[in-house]
């Protein structure tokens, strides 16, 4: 399975729509095996969501979100899990093993 993070530094960014850099984690058997990175605008979530799926990513993790974006990913199929803080690693262990992003 494939999930993608916002990031800035090595946090989750902390509002979507000032970010610019993904994260995009390959999962297996509870573990990252591959880890990618993507720039992409924020002001276009639709092309965001069109990459997404073309990549095979059906998950999109980041911080806070404004409704028109988080509205437009999900309603092109993206599941969207937003609010969520921290480090990255720490994260992308947490999403891997199932345990809560909280």
């Amino acid at each position: 399975m494939r999930v993608a993070v916002t990031v800035w530094e090595d946090r989750i960014s902390p509002v979507f729509d000032a970010s610019r850099r993904l994260l995009i984690a390959e999962m297996k058997h509870g573990r990252v095996t591959h880890r990618s990175n993507l720039i992409f605008d924020p002001g276009h979530p639709a092309s965001l969501a069109n990459t997404l799926d073309q990549l095979g990513v059906p998950v999109l993790i980041c911080g806070a979100i404004s409704q028109v974006p988080a509205n437009t990913i999900t309603a092109e199929g993206i599941s969207l899990i937003p609010f969520v803080t921290g480090e990255v690693n720490r994260v992308l262990r947490a999403y891997a093993r199932g345990q809560s992003l909280a």
